[in-house]
């Protein structure tokens, strides 16, 4: 009777772990996701024929800034909002400090204006510079299915050469001089003030950014150049960007000057149906009207919507309410851009991708390009002009603040920063909106459509070949450290028991406070 039991307890574990092994071979786990600001993972679930069931793009940190900023001063937030990412600190402290023009109801002088403006168009052109050879372009310029361990700045020298990445680097620490030459730091500018700038420009700082301004127009089309021959003369390149796989009809929302053309710190929020029709405009004052946050269980980022047209869940189409923000979206949602240069790239890019709207995720990729020269050229006609220099650089605020609502156009999208305050000015409540934010629905399709579309070719794809899952999210650029605002009493985690066979047997959700 022993060696009988014996022999059932082997077969039974025998069956056991031949059932968790079939289960293990159903989920496909790519942890950590990488080229990224922030921490994330993606979980891809497969039925029993190797179909993708569903597929998680999860932000498993939560960083709570919107918490601990009560109680404040409102004057303090441009430089706490700063430190939520080191990568785009100037966005967050732009809209922060735009906040506050309108919590105390003063409009900075003209001066202070455009030195905001000029120093935003330095920084815009470094971070996506950074995303183009760093982060996102690698896919690209290296290659998607070559090894991780080529497809980084390594890389990108050995194909473009010792030159060109000279030409990188030194281009983006001389942009970033400008920033702290007028900012105070780089990383965590300390110049923007309720109603105006801390810091005077004086003619010789002026002739700096002059100089640095005319050069980041030539790297600018450079960078365009590299882009064509690499890129879209390669037809399968071209192939991959316009496939189903990264291929969204969704809204596309952005802030836009009076003539619709693309602004990055002043505006009207203009919403672009699926069709390029325009859907809706808002002042960035009552963004509230027409966006709000959906919670799932399983990550701490926010899932924006459009508020009219209610949560319908992750789907595409003129019914859904997911939209997109970012450069290719803030094209989509404009007529065209101010400098001439860049309205000229803004045009050949619609006419190569068959016309606006574009829907194509990896379509960012060229928008941001066309970005940065638009930003440089715009930052030569700032750093011409003689008003820069003006000695009026503040006007004090003297009125009782209420509420500030900042809205400018960060790197990766739309970004909105919201106080509430008492009649001494202290924090009573802030809400920040980021681009992630408003991208995480689109993330959240994107990332599963790649994953059904390359996963059906193969049950057991190899980690090059997965890479073509993480570009669906590295398309967005997206900074997780900011997205992370979802309350964690209200079901910030999800817990699934399942039996050896992979069915469910229970589920818990943290839904509320007591649990």
């Amino acid at each position: 009777m022993g060696d009988l039991k014996r022999a059932v307890e082997e077969n039974w574990n025998k069956a056991a772990k031949n059932a968790a092994d079939a289960y293990a071979r159903r989920r496909i786990s790519i942890d950590p996701i990488t080229r990224l600001e922030g921490h994330g993972r993606i979980e891809i679930i497969l039925d029993q024929d190797g179909t993708v069931e569903r597929a998680y793009f999860q932000v498993p940190e939560l960083r709570g800034f919107e918490k601990f900023v009560q109680g404040r001063p409102a004057e303090d937030m441009p430089q706490i909002t700063s430190r939520i990412c080191g990568i785009c600190p100037m966005a967050h402290h732009l809209a922060a400090t735009q906040a506050l023009d309108v919590l105390y109801h003063v409009e900075p002088p003209p001066a202070a204006i455009k030195i905001r403006e000029m120093l935003y168009c330095a920084f815009l052109i470094e971070d996506h510079s950074l995303h183009f050879y760093f982060l996102g372009g690698p896919d690209f310029i290296v290659g998607p299915e070559r090894n991780a361990s080529e497809r980084n700045l390594v890389g990108v020298i050995a194909r473009v050469g010792s030159e060109t990445a000279r030409k990188v680097i030194a281009m983006r620490q001389r942009l970033r001089n400008v920033i702290a030459l007028g900012a105070g730091k780089a990383a965590h500018p300390v110049f923007g003030l309720p109603g105006g700038v801390a810091k005077q420009f004086t003619p010789e700082m002026q002739n700096e950014c002059k100089a640095v301004a005319q050069d980041a127009v030539e790297y600018a089309t450079f960078t365009l150049r590299l882009f064509d021959d690499i890129v879209l003369r390669n037809p399968e390149y071209l192939q991959m960007i316009t496939s189903d796989a990264y291929t969204h009809k969704t809204y596309y929302m952005g802030l836009v000057d009076e003539e619709n053309r693309v602004s990055f710190l002043k505006g009207t929020l203009r919403i672009v149906s699926p069709d390029g029709k325009e859907w809706k405009r808002v002042r960035p004052e009552d963004y509230a009207q027409v966006i709000a946050e959906h919670v799932e269980p399983w990550s701490y980022a926010k899932f924006c919507y459009l508020k009219p047209l209610g949560w319908t869940g992750f789907t595409e189409g003129p019914t859904s309410s997911v939209y997109g923000v970012g450069p290719m979206a803030r094209l989509n949602a404009a007529d065209g851009v101010a400098t001439e240069m860049a309205q000229r790239e803004y045009s050949r890019l619609f006419t190569t991708m068959g016309g606006k709207p574009v829907h194509h995720t990896l379509a960012n990729h060229w928008a941001r390009l066309i970005e940065m020269l638009y930003a440089a050229e715009r930052m030569v006609e700032l750093a011409n002009d003689p008003q820069i220099t003006d000695a009026n650089t503040r006007v004090l605020p003297v009125a009782v603040p209420t509420e500030g609502i900042g809205v400018v156009e960060a790197p990766r999208g739309t970004l909105i920063h919201h106080y509430e305050t008492d009649e001494r000015g202290v924090v009573r409540r802030a809400n920040l909106i980021v681009a992630t934010q408003n991208n995480a629905s689109r993330i959240a399709m994107s990332v599963e459509k790649a994953a059904r579309q390359i996963t059906a070719t193969s049950t057991s794809p190899s980690p090059e070949f997965l890479n073509r899952i993480e570009m669906a999210f590295r398309a967005y650029d997206p900074c997780l450290g900011c997205a992370t605002h979802a309350d964690s009493t209200r079901a910030a985690f999800i817990l699934t028991a399942r039996d050896h066979y992979g069915h469910v047997v229970k589920v818990w959700k943290s839904d509320s406070p007591n649990r």
